[in-house]
């Protein structure tokens, strides 16, 4: 089902570009105290997970964007607030996202969702009685929705939110080579090529790292890092086999999905259609927000972040009706 979004854009952060950058330069609240756990895994790995104080309500395990932390302003902001609305909230780093290489050659990457199963799983051992939501942000929506996806019939997650998801991975490497969006491909692909750097000089990878500097797309990148390691044939195979959409019709867990229309990550041919939403799935799409921005608020310095009040809604009540869009 496909909704119009009740979000309404503050007037002073107009477009798409203002949306996505305010709040990664000016949320700056700290995040809430936070204990860390490692998880070793079956294959010699580990996954670091923080968790907030424990909370009488549910838990809310939280999927963090490309080369995400609890630094991203998402992360820091949607911890404080689940916790404010009374749930458990819990971050999860994927592979060498905590601060430490993790210390396998193989890392995490769009369609990766054995991790996140491996944890769900681990959680509804330790609390069979507690209920359990998952929010994925950007590329942690994409993998959240594929694992969804793949797992139609799976009893332990409740809920689930997914906000600004690549749909479609090829869409969305082509639209941050264009325009003012190159100025966040730029910014990521740095990251990147940083960790992979770091993870070369403790763990030998098959790759050739010499010439990360010339991998300026990222096509180039996950063609020449992200697809041989971890058992693709380039990335045209890569992107076929881990974008979301495709996945997303088998979904009958509750799951919303918010999303602007303007988001500079991707074009608008990359939604999908209302008849490729499973059962479980709603859309909530707006005209503007951007990239996991969704600023509202009617003066500048008393900003009011929508993700954060739509995310704590959901997951405190039924999802209200809205108009077809």
């Amino acid at each position: 089902m496909k909704l119009a979004s009740r979000f309404k854009p503050a007037w002073w952060l107009p477009g798409a570009h203002l949306q996505t950058l305010f709040p990664h330069i000016f949320r700056n609240q700290p995040a809430p105290p936070l204990t860390r756990e490692r998880l070793e895994l079956d294959d010699g790995d580990f996954l670091d997970i923080d968790w907030t104080a424990d909370r009488a309500g549910p838990l809310v395990l939280l999927l963090h964007g490309l080369e995400g932390s609890i630094s991203s302003h998402y992360a820091r902001g949607l911890m404080n607030s689940l916790a404010d609305c009374g749930f458990r909230a819990a971050l999860l780093y994927f592979r060498g996202c905590s601060g430490e290489p993790n210390r396998l050659a193989r890392s995490y990457h769009s369609g990766e969702t054995g991790d996140l199963g491996f944890v769900v799983r681990q959680l509804a051992q330790r609390t069979p009685d507690r209920t359990l939501f998952v929010i994925g942000i950007s590329l942690g929506g994409n993998v959240l929705l594929k694992w969804l996806g793949e797992n139609p019939g799976q009893p332990m997650v409740d809920k689930a939110v997914a906000i600004s998801v690549p749909f479609d991975l090829n869409n969305a490497a082509l639209r941050l080579e264009q325009g003012l969006s190159r100025l966040y491909q730029t910014h990521l692909l740095r990251k990147l090529r940083r960790s992979t750097r770091a993870k070369s000089a403790r763990v030998e990878l098959p790759i050739d790292t010499s010439s990360l500097a010339q991998l300026r797309t990222f096509r180039d990148f996950d063609d020449q890092v992200t697809a041989p390691l971890h058992g693709f044939e380039g990335v045209d195979d890569y992107y076929r086999r881990c974008s979301s959409r495709s996945f997303l019709k088998h979904i009958n867990t509750a799951t919303l999905i918010l999303h602007a229309i303007d988001d500079p990550f991707m074009t608008p041919t990359a939604i999908p259609r209302s008849d490729e939403l499973g059962p479980g799935v709603t859309l909530e799409l707006s005209d503007a927000g951007g990239h996991v921005g969704f600023v509202a608020g009617s003066v500048p310095w008393k900003p009011r972040y929508w993700i954060d009040e739509r995310v704590c809604e959901f997951f405190s009540s039924a999802q209200k009706p809205g108009s077809t869009r």
